[in-house]
């Protein structure tokens, strides 16, 4: 080992220590030991037998000594690595965000343990802890690497892990800060049941039990991503034994986690088991991150050819990839057509439309919520539309990256970024993976935790169920992968409501049906494209008239959902008139496409206007959505 990777294991287990220090402080109501800061009762050694102060006073020493040390990476980052970006700017960043963390913990002190502040306080540190883990690991790749490598599909998924790790341990954060850890004292269950909430309790109660039972079920969720990692590591990754072990660890100390979880309620939250909780926690998150950094660069230095014969298929999965596709650099351009190039990854004509579906949303929930400031509302809205832009364009970008193979096969999309070789698709991955980290970050920080997980969620949904499992295997794949573009509106009533209503799952409900008749309709125009890329679209797997039937029984159920969309939001004349003209418009195309569809030319021609038409239907319907929540006039 290098001095720097010495320096860098001592400072990730020093760390470490510290974020477990610091959970002693939180579980033995430390917090406030010492009342000051930086002194302790203006001194600088606190009061002997004052075993609080003691304990906050080891505390902000070790967390002294982790600044020292991150500065001495930073300062062996100039000396012997300064030719490496990778490590010598992440080493400067370390030394602001411990800065950064001194700052919070001094405001924490000040505002009196607050749940902001301590939320704050541990993911800023968290934040920290995966900045190190990525220089320990980093530092133990070569400088320079070369070569268009293996696949990062296996990558993706574990990023998609460590995101959803980093937000649970936010979701557990306010769980701590709100003090709700014990309102309900069995488990698994939460008095009994999976779905504690009952509408006569009071606001203030409604809220504790929410943050708990919002805790237990993300955690349920990261459990089987998690355990999806570790499946897939073992399937696909014999390559890499390292990865595999790691992977595999993981899941181990997750299980554990869990159990400690339980033990936390059945012990009434005894100090050792706080300690434990949230040291493990530390550990699964600086582990999925480890992972995916050590994924990253093992597969940046393979060769393709090298990983094809270890027996796998060009894609990390075992699936065939078409050999030398979109895999050379890209073409020179200026630094405009760069950006232009980027932006393009994004699909932001997609991104208009998803935002539309969001904003109606959060007109409407506003209703849930009659105290909500216009000031706050306009807050919440921008925040979630850019963090919803962001985010639908991370999804966008990675797709591409993903299908660049058959992007280039089908006419439609080699102008893509990719395909033309504007982009690299190293860049044009780590580029999604940037924008969805940024949009789960600005959701937590400005929007609230639950549209931050609903907004990981859908990510990787396009990504992983989508992209990766179902569009190359299917005719369903868009069916069943619509779930991902179906929940901004649902993002959108979290964010306003803190929770998913009703009425919420009525308009993932409408969308989800809709994309169905609105995607076979575009495939039926371009179903040469797919069937040259092999990719199993309905058209081309079913045929034109089988195709045609589908949309229109699909349109039958999208038209049924809206209206009873009308009757379990209470909407008023407005929507309902919208949806019933709309409707049958809807309707009247879709079965003169299922009349028209033995004949190929008169399909595709009657498809293309269905196709243009469901766009427009659908921006119609979501803008009665928020007209009618503001005019509310009654029906009848």
């Amino acid at each position: 080992m290098t001095r720097f990777q010495r320096l860098a294991a001592a400072t990730v287990l020093t760390t470490f220590l510290l974020v477990t220090i610091g959970v002693i402080v939180r579980a033995t109501d430390s917090g406030l030991g010492c009342p000051d800061w930086p002194l302790c009762y203006g001194q600088l050694l606190p009061p002997a037998g004052d075993f609080k102060a003691w304990i906050e006073w080891i505390h902000r020493d070790v967390a002294a000594l982790v600044g020292f040390l991150i500065i001495g990476m930073a300062a062996l980052a100039v000396i012997d690595h300064r030719d490496r970006p990778s490590i010598l700017w992440p080493s400067v960043i370390a030394v602001v965000l411990v800065g950064f963390q001194a700052y919070l913990g001094r405001e924490t002190v000040r505002l009196g343990n607050s749940g902001e502040s301590v939320t704050a306080h541990l993911a800023a540190a968290m934040v920290l802890v995966g900045v190190l883990v990525y220089l320990l690991v980093r530092s133990s790749y070569p400088a320079r690497i070369g070569g268009r490598g293996g696949s990062q599909r296996f990558t993706l998924l574990a990023a998609f892990a460590a995101a959803a790790t980093f937000v649970l341990l936010l979701f557990g954060s306010n769980v701590t800060a709100r003090n709700a850890g014990l309102v309900f004292l069995d488990w698994p269950l939460m008095s009994g049941g999976i779905y504690p909430f009952d509408p006569s309790i009071p606001k203030d109660v409604a809220v504790l039990y929410a943050a708990n039972a919002l805790h237990r079920y993300a955690a349920g969720i990261v459990f089987l991503v998690i355990l999806a990692v570790a499946v897939v590591a073992w399937r696909t990754q014999r390559a890499r034994p390292g990865l595999r072990a790691m992977a595999v660890g993981i899941f181990a100390l997750y299980f554990v986690q869990v159990v400690v979880g339980g033990l936390q309620v059945l012990t009434l939250l005894s100090d050792w088991t706080q300690t434990l909780h949230l040291a493990l926690g530390t550990l699964i998150w600086g582990g999925t991150v480890a992972l995916t950094v050590s994924s990253y660069y093992t597969a940046r230095t393979e060769t393709a050819a090298g990983w094809v014969a270890a027996g796998h298929g060009g894609d990390g999965t075992g699936a065939r990839t078409e050999p030398g596709a979109v895999s050379g650099p890209a073409t020179a351009t200026s630094t405009t057509d760069t950006i232009r190039a980027y932006v393009a990854l994004t699909k932001p004509r997609i991104i208009e439309l998803l935002l539309v579906t969001t904003v109606p949303a959060m007109v409407l929930a506003t209703r849930d919520v009659p105290g909500i400031q216009p000031m706050d509302w306009l807050r919440l809205t921008f925040w979630t539309l850019i963090g919803g832009s962001l985010a639908a364009g991370a999804a966008n970008a990675i797709n591409q990256y993903l299908d660049r193979d058959i992007d280039e096969r089908m006419a439609r999309t080699r102008r893509r970024p990719l395909p033309a070789h504007q982009v690299t698709p190293e860049g044009a991955m780590v580029f999604g993976i940037m924008l969805a980290a940024i949009s789960v970050a600005l959701m937590a920080a400005f929007v609230n935790l639950v549209a931050a997980f609903l907004t990981l969620l859908a990510i990787a949904f396009y990504v992983v169920v989508y992209t990766i499992m179902l569009k190359r295997s299917t005719p369903q794949n868009i069916v069943i992968g619509g779930a991902a573009g179906a929940l901004p509106p649902v993002i959108g009533w979290a964010a306003v409501t803190g929770g998913v209503g009703l009425p919420a799952i009525m308009l993932f409900l409408l969308i989800f049906y809709w994309t169905p008749p609105h995607f076979w309709a575009l495939a039926l125009r371009i179903r040469t494209d797919y069937a040259a890329a092999g990719v199993p679209m309905l058209p081309v797997v079913r045929g034109i008239v089988e195709t045609s039937r589908q949309i229109a029984l699909y349109t039958v159920l999208l038209v049924a959902v809206s209206l009873v969309f009308a009757v379990v939001a209470q909407m008023g004349l407005v929507y309902l008139a919208a949806a019933v003209v709309l409707g049958a418009v809807f309707l009247w195309r879709a079965f003169r496409l299922w009349r028209e569809g033995a004949a190929p030319e008169a399909s595709t021609a009657q498809a293309i206007r269905l196709y243009r038409f469901s766009i427009s239907y659908l921006t119609l319907l979501f803008v009665a959505v928020a007209v009618d929540a503001v005019v509310a006039l009654p029906i009848g």
